[in-house]
């Protein structure tokens, strides 16, 4: 190998069928810049080879018999957290393929896409680090997240204000939990007094603070935005 061609994407394939597994090997062979270094079917062996051997692409079917692939999805992550988990499944249920995404996997390919996608949701992954989504799972993936953000928003009002501040803002009031003045805080964050004074306005404003500095420092210790001196 020369210095200017890369390293084989060393992959570990995870299905109960053997057949499959055997089948899914074949086809990566005939592939210069990929080599299958394993292959389980089962969760433990799956484990115990992701450790020995730390694959950079692990192939993961859902449906493992006896056995939940989305159980499985975190362990293998856990074991070995710079390889790719790419799903390989035929499983229909759309919730669960989405799941799995949200638990970690780096792709998700359906089986009835055929082999020639799986080879490519592959190299994507593992040479770029983008994900491989299949259609529509990008737009349901952001519209659940979402939904799970408003309604953490909803479970606490204060949420969604304390997340209206810019990382600027929360400099400054990290800076009147040192109990420093705007002078002092301007020195500190390279700003002019004014522009401090300007920021605890619209700080003011976002939080819905009354009682100006002392108003904002009771509410910062109440809501975690600073930790109290010790």
């Amino acid at each position: 190998m020369t210095a200017t061609q890369e390293k084989p994407i060393r992959i570990l394939l995870v299905d109960d069928h053997k057949i499959i597994r055997d089948g899914l090997a074949d086809l990566i062979r005939t592939r210069s810049d990929m080599q299958v270094i394993g292959d389980a079917g089962t969760g433990e062996a799956a484990i115990a080879l992701a450790l020995s051997e730390q694959p950079d692409v692990i192939v993961l079917d859902l449906d493992l018999g006896l056995e939940c692939g989305l159980s499985l999805l975190p362990e293998l992550i856990k074991a070995v957290p710079s390889s790719n988990v790419i799903v390989l499944t035929g499983m229909r249920e759309v919730e669960k393929r989405d799941e799995a995404m949200m638990l970690g996997a780096k792709g998700m390919v359906l089986k009835e896409k055929g082999a020639m996608e799986l080879l490519s949701a592959i190299e994507k992954v593992h040479r770029t680090g983008e994900y491989w989504f299949e259609p529509g799972a990008a737009r349901r993936l952001f519209d659940k997240r979402q939904a799970a953000d408003a309604s953490d928003a909803d479970r606490d009002p204060e949420a969604r204000k304390i997340g209206s501040l810019t990382k600027t803002e929360r400099d400054l009031i990290t800076c009147i939990g040192d109990g420093m003045d705007n002078r002092e805080i301007a020195s500190r964050m390279h700003i002019a007094e004014s522009t401090v004074r300007n920021s605890l306005t619209r700080i003011y404003d976002k939080l819905e603070i009354k009682g100006g500095r002392l108003g904002l420092l009771v509410y910062a210790y109440r809501h975690g935005i600073v930790k109290p001196a010790r």
